[in-house]
C-alpha cells in the first residue's frame, strides 16, 4: 500500500477515497479509527488515503483534483466569511 493522501481531516479523506472508489481504485482511510482518540494523540498527520502500488499512478491525478475541488471550496467560504452577505457559490 501507498499513501496517495494526507488528509487534514476525516471529511475530507472520505472524499478522497469515493473518487478513488468511483475510479475503481481500491483505497484505505489509514488512521481513521484514531479519530475517537483525538484528545489523546497528536491532532495532525495521523489520516492517510492509501492504494494498492498498482494503483499509485492513476490515483495521483484523482488526488490532484479533488484537492483543486477543496481548496476552490474553502476560498469560496474564506470569501463568505469576509462578506456573509454573499451568497456561496456565486461568483465575486
Amino acid at each position: 500500500m501507498h499513501t496517495v493522501y494526507r488528509a487534514e481531516n476525516l471529511f475530507d479523506a472520505h472524499l478522497v477515497k469515493d473518487a478513488l472508489e468511483h475510479a475503481q481504485i481500491p483505497a484505505f482511510i489509514a488512521g481513521e479509527y484514531l479519530t475517537g482518540g483525538v484528545g489523546q494523540l497528536p491532532a495532525l498527520d495521523y489520516l492517510a488515503v492509501m492504494v494498492p502500488d498498482s494503483g499509485v499512478e492513476a490515483a495521483e491525478g484523482i488526488v490532484r483534483e479533488v484537492e483543486a475541488q477543496l481548496a476552490e471550496a474553502r476560498e469560496a467560504l474564506r470569501e463568505w466569511d469576509e462578506d456573509p452577505g454573499m451568497p456561496l457559490g456565486q461568483p465575486c
